[in-house]
């Protein structure tokens, strides 16, 4: 006969696995652009990555673990792999890899996520604080909260401090100090010129890294989503 606490165990463990089963996020991740896109994706909790060429009008769908925190999604440009999966990409390069296990180099628009956070929430929002390479659309498959869009032409209009190949540089890459980068902490730092440069034209976009009131958002735990390259 099951004891109490063999019993509590075992609907512990059912309810975690309903858990783990009903809050898994799936993504698709769309290549609308009239280029190739090298796709991107990694996590360093739980431990994730991986890479995949996307020509124009190709899919790659990726199922992200419940509980995942600090994930990114983004696409790198102009790539070259060999046979082995090793190169370089022009922007959003991970240490010279196809399949990413790290995050990528500026300047890459990223699409960051943490799924089934307090409250049965993801949050998930748009990035340009390491750059913009890349038009993004970041929304979920059904109209359960806000699709998010930065879809400005960024980079032919990128300010000259901030021009780089196949990109816009974020101004901490350029300027690394403590009114671009915030790195001295919580409320250390404010929006600048450059900030407000992405901020007029991706409003829905971390402009810079304390720019959350206006960047960050929420979704119910269990959502789907799609990031689109080159959103119509």
């Amino acid at each position: 006969m099951n004891s109490p606490r063999n019993l509590l165990l075992a609907v512990s463990l059912l309810a975690i696995t309903f858990f783990a089963y009903t809050h898994a996020a799936t993504f698709d991740i769309v290549n609308q652009c009239t280029y190739t896109v090298w796709a991107a994706f990694s996590s360093p909790s739980p431990s994730a990555g991986g890479g995949r060429r996307l020509d124009q009008g190709q899919t790659w769908n990726i199922d992200v673990a419940p509980g995942t925190i600090q994930g990114r999604i983004w696409g790198r440009t102009s790539c070259n792999f060999d046979a082995n999966g090793r190169g370089q990409c022009e922007t959003g390069d991970c240490n010279g890899l196809l399949e990413c296990q790290g995050y990528g180099s500026p300047p890459n628009t990223l699409a960051e996520f943490a799924l089934n956070q307090p409250n049965n929430l993801d949050f998930v929002d748009i990035s340009n604080v390491d750059g913009f390479n890349i038009p993004m659309e970041f929304s979920p498959t059904t109209d359960v909260c806000r699709r998010l869009v930065c879809n400005a032409p960024i980079v032919d209009q990128c300010p000259s401090e901030l021009r780089t190949p196949g990109g816009c540089n974020n101004p901490c890459t350029v300027f690394p100090t403590n009114e671009y980068c915030c790195t001295d902490g919580p409320g250390s730092c404010s929006p600048t010129d450059f900030s407000r440069f992405f901020k007029e034209r991706c409003p829905d976009a971390y402009s810079y890294p304390q720019d959350d009131p206006t960047s960050l958002f929420t979704c119910p735990a269990g959502t789907n989503y799609r990031v689109v390259f080159c959103p119509s």
